[in-house]
């Protein structure tokens, strides 16, 4: 009997899978039937391995030990997915399995995933891939009857594995390098995360040096409508003005009206989706990535990582279907007119591994109400951009007038809406928010016509100052993030990614600058720290330009098609870095704020001078690794205290360290047995460890 041995990304694809394959017994760790045995990744089965797998020097950091370059690669299982692996090994080897289905998700990193865990296993049998972007049922058995080669994505998981490598390659290196440089906490330093964080420090730069300035304008307070004058810079000249208006005619000189046509707009992908939830509801990145994944288990949404805002030509059949039943588990949709304009969500060409994210068919039978709030907001947000991206125009006839008084222009808009369209669903919506939040109204204007003359009203003195850029939120991060370094991607073609990370990795790029203490959060601002500032100004800008993300978009684009050897790209991205190693030797580096440890100083180091601080298992001379290094540490495990069940805390130590000396009671004596009192005096001859002596009161003797 032969059987397909089917591998998907995560159990929840895989069980979508076996329901449509008929292999419906439940094993441990796959489903069997209808010839088919699934099962599935857990993610990331298999990793590279870390830096001291190469060589146990590498557990320590040390500048002469850069660049690491691994040769040849290790790579390693995850302890928390070993049993998982070990079932997709065993099934591998079945003697039954004639054939292997790679059904991760259809990209770079889903090729990568499957192909790292069937090498690693020593599987040699034939591969076939299932590439869809849909997890509709149809979309499945369309991909199951066209089964391609595993051999035709060769190229595409050696620019994958080629990307993790020099990630890889990028974190580390450039992690230790600056480390090591300064001295201090761990410089965390990454291809994304180090431009993500600049772009936080150079608008915070921009926001610092900006310079307000103080306008005025004249408002004509008209019978039934306002118009509006341009900035004046002088105070004089426009109180001048002022009282040249004041209740004098204005006359018109110009009235011009259009047909303005707003489209419906784009289903969401998952950064798009997080920037809403943020603007709305002053949600995290992360959370929304987090109510999102929670609603893709429980089948009410698709799949949440996703950087597509279009669904696939074999959706469009089922798209009305599937829009009546979300409008009907929809109260504030009930008398809502329902369009359903499909071409304008479907497009297979601009679906790449994934479509957009919607709801699923399961939303009709589901008790939103039990929802945590979280999860119902999102769920919410989703549908109705489904059925407002389906939708017809929001149209209106714009006016705009400019009208004269005192021999100076002034103008004013107005709007009429001649079709709600899909902002009619989105008012609905909107309505329900606790905040009651609305569109953007604009009142319309009487009628006008050119050389009529208005009576005479108020004329009002309108003082305003220029504006410094924002700061950052969540919304105009991500936003960043996706278009940075838009004149770079716009000379590439075809390119995976554009901007930095993507949609699955940006939150966690936020979520890290944060726990790192580069970046705090004040309300909704994201705001660089004093350590982030000094870190970005310290990189050199080939680690925090976008630029490098552009460029390397460019060569993983030619590796995939076979232009670009991955040997070719990996040795340029070992050249780099072995430059910018070689860039820093025998400079001195100095930065109060990175060199800071960010650890309790107890005192002074009695070898050097420099500060000694506590650490997990010591209290340390922060020149302890230098070149030469200091040595000197007063170790918490040290026999001389465990022996008397004594602790060396940072009292005693910071005792020592200060009076060389310290009184200590309690001590125990393991040869008689008895606890005594006695003053320990510190005896460093400057060897690998510290001594200490005891000195007794003659006086008062030991007891």
């Amino acid at each position: 009997m032969h059987i397909q041995l089917v591998i998907a990304e995560k159990l929840f694809v895989a069980m979508a899978l076996a329901k449509v394959l008929g292999a419906r017994s439940r094993r441990d760790g796959y489903l069997e039937g209808g010839g088919f045995l699934v099962s599935w990744c857990v993610g990331h089965l298999v990793e590279l391995a870390p830096p001291d797998a190469y060589d146990p020097r590498y557990s320590k950091w040390a500048y002469d030990d850069l660049p690491i370059v691994p040769h040849p690669w290790q790579y390693q299982v995850l302890p928390d997915t070993r049993k998982q692996f070990g079932t997709l090994a065993a099934l591998m080897k079945d003697s039954q399995v004639d054939t292997v289905v790679c059904a991760t998700d259809a990209g770079r990193e889903g090729e990568l995933i499957f192909r790292l865990t069937y090498e690693l296993c020593g599987c040699t049998k034939p591969v076939k891939r299932l590439w869809i972007s849909s997890m509709e049922e149809s979309a499945i058995r369309k991909g199951f009857d066209n089964l391609a080669g595993g051999e035709q994505y060769d190229n595409l998981y050696a620019a994958a594995l080629c990307r993790a490598k020099a990630d890889w390659l990028i974190g580390i290196n450039g992690t230790r390098l600056f480390t090591t440089l300064y001295k201090g906490k761990t410089l965390n330093v990454g291809r994304v995360q180090t431009p993500t964080l600049a772009l936080l420090v150079e608008r915070e730069a921009a926001i610092a040096s900006f310079k307000k300035e103080k306008f005025y304008t004249v408002e004509l307070n008209l019978r039934d409508f306002r118009a509006a004058g341009e900035r004046i810079k002088s105070k004089t000249d426009a109180e001048k003005l002022r009282k040249a208006c004041l209740g004098k005619s204005a006359v018109v000189r110009a009235v011009e009206q259009k047909d303005r046509t707003e489209r419906p707009p784009k289903l969401y992908d998952l950064t798009t989706l997080q920037r809403e939830a943020n603007r709305l509801f002053d949600y995290t990145a992360q959370q929304t990535l987090d109510y999102l994944q929670s609603l893709y288990e429980k089948r009410l949404a698709t799949y949440p990582r996703t950087d597509s805002r279009y669904l696939t030509e074999d959706m469009a059949e089922g798209l009305p279907g599937r829009c009546r039943t979300v409008a009907a588990a929809l109260s504030f949709m009930e008398g809502q007119p329902l369009p359903v304009n499909a071409a304008q969500v479907v497009d297979s060409s601009k679906v790449t591994d994934h479509h957009a994210v919607i709801p699923t068919a399961e939303i009709a039978g589901a008790d939103l109400a039990a929802l945590p709030t979280g999860e119902r907001n999102i769920l919410y947000l989703i549908a109705v951009r489904l059925l407002c991206a389906v939708g017809e125009p929001h149209t209106y006839l714009e006016t705009a007038v400019t009208l004269d008084c005192g021999g100076v222009p002034f103008t004013a808009k107005g709007r009429i809406v001649t079709a709600e369209g899909w902002k009619g669903t989105e008012r609905a919506f909107l309505s329900t928010l606790k905040q009651k939040l609305q569109p953007e109204t604009v009142p319309a204007l009487p009628a006008l016509a050119e050389g009529q003359r208005l009576e005479g009203g108020d004329a009002a003195l309108k003082i305003g100052t220029t504006s410094p850029p924002p700061h950052f939120n969540e919304d105009t991060l991500l936003s960043a993030m996706e278009h940075a370094s838009a004149e770079d991607f716009a000379a590439l073609e075809a390119v995976e990614r554009k901007g930095l990370g993507t949609p699955a990795t940006r939150a966690g790029v936020i979520e890290k600058l944060v726990r790192s203490g580069f970046v705090e959060r004040k309300g909704k601002q994201l705001i660089p720290t004093e350590k982030g500032m000094a870190l970005v100004w310290a990189m050199p800008d080939q680690l925090k330009s976008a630029k490098m993300t552009a460029e390397w978009e460019e060569q993983l684009g030619a590796v995939e098609r076979g232009e670009l050897s991955p040997e070719d790209f990996m040795a340029g991205i070992t050249a780099m870095l072995t430059d910018l190693v070689k860039s820093y030797q025998n400079v001195a580096v100095t930065s109060a704020v990175l060199s800071r440890s960010g650890r309790t100083v107890v005192g002074k180091c009695p070898r050097c001078g420099k500060s000694v601080v506590e650490g997990q298992k010591s209290f340390f001379c922060e020149g302890y690794y230098d070149k030469p290094p200091c040595g000197f540490a007063l170790w918490k495990n040290d026999r001389f205290f465990t022996s008397k069940r004594k602790e060396l805390t940072k009292k005693i130590a910071a005792s020592l360290l200060k009076h060389g000396r310290v009184a200590v009671t309690g001590l125990f004596s393991e040869k008689k047995g008895v606890f005594y009192d006695a003053t320990v005096i510190l005896d460093d001859g400057g060897g690998e460890f510290v001594r200490f002596k005891l000195e007794f009161d003659n006086k008062k003797g030991g007891k």
